[in-house]
């Protein structure tokens, strides 16, 4: 289940989303570069010092929700144990989708 966020009647939202588990080294942030081009989704993906992947994606609402839905199947050699959604106005300032070092 995608949580609420105060931005219902935005037609465009921006998700800072902390996913946690075996998502290094398992294929994650290309899967969700895939993913969020396929969604038409703008943003990033990088792995953190603690083993888990920041998300920062920034589309249409719908297509942000159904890519957190993909994160939290994630690819076949995942496995996801918790992902952290924090919900923030679309700022426009990504153009595409990037794998961030």
């Amino acid at each position: 289940m995608v949580p609420e966020y105060p931005f219902m009647d935005i037609g465009r939202v921006l998700a800072e989303v902390h996913v946690c588990g075996r998502v290094q080294g398992v294929f994650f942030r290309q899967f969700t570069k895939n993913t969020a081009q396929e969604l038409g989704i703008a943003g990033y993906a990088r792995n953190l010092p603690d083993g888990c992947v920041q998300v920062v994606a920034e589309g249409p609402k719908d297509s942000v929700e159904i890519l957190l839905q993909r994160l939290r199947a994630g690819p076949p050699m995942s496995h996801v144990d918790s992902l952290e959604v924090e919900w923030k106005q679309a700022s426009g300032e990504f153009t595409g989708f990037v794998i961030r070092r």
